[in-house]
């Protein structure tokens, strides 16, 4: 199956290296361009997206308020954002995750980076940069709120996951990936994708990156302190 790439960037140079990336591959092809959030909204629905690669600031609607559009918009359900961003240590980046964005990628990355991105977006997977620390994205999103990161409302629907839905949750928080979490659980790979499937089901959330949020800002993993 092509992968169906948006690329939103108000520099058109940079659409355009971009453009030349990924129309390379054969397995991925750029459907659409847009120079704000706004345009990329509307081009995402129309040209039916799998993944929008999403600078975060442009003029207008900005790749944030784009992202949570994306996100609250049923018809985009199968849409992933994956945030290109100039400073990868930044409070837009636990924005972005909040608003439903996949994950975040530093401009600076390697073309192979790039194209990599994009397909683990577009398998659900979490993206959290290759050049930034799982121990650093967890402590942004644990200053996030006053309230050192807890939602309440999500600590509350954390009751409704299983004792095991629980314990994958906390391995997918840790960056884990579905082999990895099996070896560690004893169970087989498929069981691990049925119970984050089904916790996703649960926590509404979009895909994996969503789960990680969710399982710093209920508490139920805590950020280290390196």
């Amino acid at each position: 199956m092509t992968i169906r790439v948006l690329l939103a960037d108000d520099q058109a140079l940079l659409r355009s290296a971009f453009r030349v990336l990924v129309d390379s591959e054969p397995d991925m092809e750029v459907v659409g361009e847009a120079s704000d959030g706004a345009q990329a909204v509307r081009l995402a629905k129309e040209q039916r997206a799998d993944v929008v690669l999403m600078d975060i600031r442009m003029p207008g609607t900005d790749g944030l308020a784009a992202t949570r559009m994306i996100s609250a918009d049923p018809a985009l359900a199968q849409v992933r954002v994956v945030i290109l961003t100039t400073f990868e240590v930044d409070d837009y980046v636990v924005q972005s995750l909040r608003a439903g964005a996949s994950g975040f990628l530093g401009k600076g990355s390697e073309p192979d980076e790039l194209l990599s991105a994009i397909r683990i977006a577009a398998g659900g997977e979490a993206l959290l940069s290759p050049a930034a620390t799982k121990g650093l994205i967890a402590r942004f999103l644990a200053q996030g709120d006053a309230d050192d990161g807890r939602d309440p409302a999500r600590s509350e629907r954390l009751d409704a996951l299983t004792v095991r839905e629980r314990e994958v949750l906390v391995q997918v928080a840790g960056g884990h990936s579905n082999d990895e979490i099996a070896e560690r659980l004893e169970v087989s790979p498929l069981t691990v994708k049925t119970h984050v499937n089904r916790a996703m089901a649960k926590l509404g959330a979009r895909d994996r990156a969503q789960l990680v949020v969710i399982a710093y800002e209920s508490g139920l993993v805590r950020p280290r302190v390196e």
